[in-house]
């Protein structure tokens, strides 16, 4: 719905009755525009970071596996003493077991 027909008012019937008024370049044109990628030369190379990260990644390694020689060396150590005071232990519970066969249960009527 127009102006006119909405206010009751005369007005614009139609766009096309406004003026043309068109943007356009200022004079000369506009600057041009950088597109092109510059990524500067700066730091160091693709291979130097792999290198370096590879580097890291395997003392990592190498730490974890000294770790682990020294966790298994523990775990060894424990279940030696857990091996040499099993003969005690086991003595102790037949000593117990025997107590309690040889002991008569007495009956209660």
């Amino acid at each position: 719905m127009t102006e006119a027909v909405i206010r009751k008012k005369p007005g614009m019937v139609s766009v096309k009755d406004m003026p043309i008024l068109q943007d356009g370049p200022p004079p000369g044109g506009f600057a041009p525009v950088r597109y092109a990628r510059r990524i500067p030369n700066k730091g160091p190379s693709a291979m130097a970071i792999f290198l370096a990260a590879f580097g890291a990644f395997s003392y990592g390694m190498y730490q974890v596996g000294q770790g682990n020689k020294i966790r298994r060396a523990l775990k060894e150590e424990k279940f030696a003493a857990r091996r040499a005071v099993l003969p005690v232990l086991q003595a102790e519970e037949d000593e117990r077991y025997l107590m309690i066969q040889t002991t008569p249960i007495p009956l209660h009527s």
